[in-house]
């Protein structure tokens, strides 16, 4: 005789729980920082959207600039994977770099990568920033490292690869201020278009 389901959810399935509701509140709290900005976002506006009381915040992510922080680091993380999704694919290195670039410039455009980009440094204090900028500095040296093997392999241009990186970073970061998705342009096309842009520049070949 087989045993009776237990009425109480495993450890397993509690953290499930836990991580779909950290989930949902960074989610809520990313969209109003991105529409109302840091400072004029309470997390009892969080709270309130998702019909939860501010201590529930608290619980899950602590203190406002915890929850910024959280934001933040997922997506940097997010333009990480966008780097190591590319260094995993065939091709030359500028072929890996332009899948790169989509990546990033996709990134840029969902809402955690919007917070990063609209969120200035100052927002934060020492401890989450040096942490954030740790990221940054990676996400740079990706950029870099595309650079440097497609002058090495012959299929990019001798540049300074370091401030071509900040120009291509600098080029598809203002889209996260401009953009507007209401205007009914498709976000996968304007990427692409942005970066064929800057892979072909503006000079006549």
């Amino acid at each position: 005789m087989s045993a009776s389901p237990s009425p109480f959810r495993s450890a397993k399935q509690r953290e499930a729980d836990r991580q779909a509701k950290k989930q949902a509140l960074l989610e809520a709290a990313v969209r109003m920082f991105n529409t109302r900005g840091y400072h004029a976002t309470s997390l009892d506006d969080v709270a309130a959207s998702l019909g939860v009381s501010k201590p529930t915040i608290y619980h899950y992510l602590g203190n406002k600039e915890n929850v910024l922080s959280e934001c933040l680091r997922i997506g940097l993380k997010q333009l990480l994977q966008a780097a190591s999704d590319a260094r995993a694919t065939s091709g030359n290195a500028a072929q890996r770099l332009h899948r790169f670039l989509v990546g990033y410039a996709k990134v840029n455009l969902s809402e955690f990568g919007r917070c990063v980009i609209r969120t200035p440094d100052e927002a934060l204090g020492a401890e989450n920033l040096e942490s954030l900028l740790t990221l940054k500095r990676r996400v740079h040296a990706a950029m870099c490292d595309f650079l440097k093997e497609g002058m090495s392999d012959g299929s990019i241009a001798p540049c300074d690869a370091n401030l071509m990186a900040f120009t291509l970073a600098g080029a598809l970061n203002w889209p996260a201020r401009w953009y507007d998705p209401d205007a009914g342009h498709d976000p996968y096309k304007t990427v692409d278009a942005m970066v064929e842009n800057l892979a072909t520049g503006f000079l006549p070949r």
